[in-house]
């Protein structure tokens, strides 16, 4: 490895927006850690971003498991000894009815991916983050998460009580986003949250409007952002995003 290739690790980059994050990362030059639990898939996705000539590697990563977790701390330290780059892209969308006809299994297990993930996942990797000359975590929010939009009465989502878990456990993610940002804000380690917009993938049944490439394309901004760049935000590919 040479000492000017940044590092970074994709959770959920088997499929969807987390394979293009890392094709595009891995596009610019930037050795990619493909994070996925299903090794199959995951080594798949490996296969394919390589017969691009793309650098990229499978990194066996189960978010919602602390001992896969930890085990991935391991193998990113041994190999590399640093971590540049964190997109926490994994994540699950599993209530599609009302508030009151959510399980409370499914808001657990929402939770347990898009928030305790993201938390789990982000703890673990700072000791190798903080190795790094810039590091930047990208936390995969949606609009959806939005507490203004949401609350707008003229708004996108203004009486659209659906998906009660997913929407809230972005929320979260968004605080969690802001409550890192504020603490590495003194070591140079830039935080921010992304929505990638209503992009055609297996969660939706590939019902969205845009595409992966078009929904990568902020994630990987942020994630290359130079020293000026911001922290603490919630960003889309048209500006700020309102919390």
């Amino acid at each position: 490895m040479k000492p000017d290739e940044s590092i970074a690790l994709v959770t959920g980059a088997n499929k969807g927006i987390g394979k293009e994050i890392a094709r595009q990362l891995a596009g610019k030059g930037v050795i990619v850690l493909v994070g996925a639990r299903d090794p199959t898939r995951g080594k798949q996705a490996v296969a394919d971003l390589r017969s691009k000539a793309l650098p990229v590697q499978f990194l066996p990563l189960d978010v919602a498991d602390q001992q896969s977790v930890d085990q991935a701390v391991s193998d990113i330290e041994s190999q590399y000894g640093r971590l540049d780059i964190l997109v926490n892209n994994a994540g699950i969308a599993v209530d599609w009815g009302p508030p009151s006809e959510a399980e409370i299994d499914a808001v657990r297990s929402t939770y347990e991916t898009n928030v305790f993930g993201v938390f789990r996942v982000t703890k673990a990797m700072l000791p190798l983050l903080r190795k790094s000359k810039a590091a930047r975590i990208v936390n995969v929010s949606s609009a959806l998460g939005s507490v203004t939009l949401t609350a707008d009465p003229n708004g996108p989502f203004r009486g659209r009580s659906m998906l009660m878990a997913y929407c809230s456990s972005k929320s979260a993610l968004n605080m969690l986003t802001l409550q890192f940002a504020g603490e590495l804000a003194s070591s140079g380690i830039k935080v921010n949250a992304v929505t990638p917009g209503y992009v055609a993938t297996d969660m939706n049944q590939h019902q969205g409007t845009r595409t992966v490439e078009q929904g990568a394309a902020t994630p990987v901004r942020l994630a290359l952002l130079p020293d000026d760049g911001p922290t603490g935000g919630f960003f889309s590919d048209e500006g700020v995003v309102p919390w």
